[in-house]
């Protein structure tokens, strides 16, 4: 599903954000992004679905070297992916329906069937009496919920998200996490950045880590529990 080579991100002047990253991640996985802050999580994603260019390296996502794609080629790729941030980046003048159907009008589905989709997503995520709230009414957890309905509702084939649980209390962040699982158990492939050790313990799953730019331990390849 994902695979990157050589990969490295260098900002102006000279600061080397990701170096030398090899990494697979298989369709159908769930794996974390482990690393403090810095280490280049947040910059792993963004190449991840082009809103960064790598600067040496390819990255190949569901068979396609994504580092040639012109424009339209990106907007495709885009189409394909779920996104879900720490900021919900909701519109706020739009109801919880509304902002979740947009992102499926925007590819080209029926305002009907958009809104279809919507509905239903937003009542198996608990938000069934919620459609029609604006996000500044809604809870933080209950903003996260919409924002994980808006990156679904289109099915991607991989869904990216970075420090979802980041501006979420404890037991929110718990419920988001388990969210995210589901997602998983439909076949969708997961790919999570965090800087939180302890979620890995707690769910079990594949983890990644990355310290100053570099892949310092995968969990996949080692015996018992990779260090930062």
């Amino acid at each position: 599903m994902v695979q990157l080579f050589r990969v490295a991100k260098i900002y102006p002047p000279n600061y080397p954000a990701l170096k030398d990253i090899y990494l697979q991640i298989d369709k159908g996985e769930f794996v974390f992004v482990n690393g403090p802050s810095g280490a280049g999580k947040t910059t792993l994603l963004r190449l991840l679905f082009r809103a960064e260019d790598a600067s040496e390296g390819q990255i190949v996502v569901n068979g396609r070297n994504i580092t040639r794609l012109d424009g339209k080629g990106v907007a495709e790729l885009r189409r394909e992916l779920g996104l879900v941030f720490q900021e919900f980046k909701l519109l706020p003048t739009m109801t919880a329906l509304e902002n979740v159907a947009l992102a499926a009008q925007v590819v080209g589905v029926s305002r009907q069937e958009s809104k279809r989709k919507a509905f239903h997503l937003l009542r198996e995520l608990g938000l069934k009496d919620k459609h029609d709230a604006r996000p500044p009414t809604l809870s933080g957890g209950e903003q996260q919920r919409v924002a994980i309905a808006r990156a679904l509702v289109n099915e991607p084939m991989l869904v990216l998200a970075d420090e979802p649980t980041g501006n979420l209390d404890a037991e929110t962040a718990e419920e988001t996490m388990r969210l995210f699982l589901k997602i998983h158990e439909r076949g969708t492939t997961v790919l999570l950045a965090t800087h939180d050790t302890g979620v890995l313990k707690r769910f079990g799953c594949r983890a990644v880590f990355l310290q100053r730019g570099e892949l310092v331990g995968d969990s996949k390849q080692e015996s018992g529990e990779a260090r930062l």
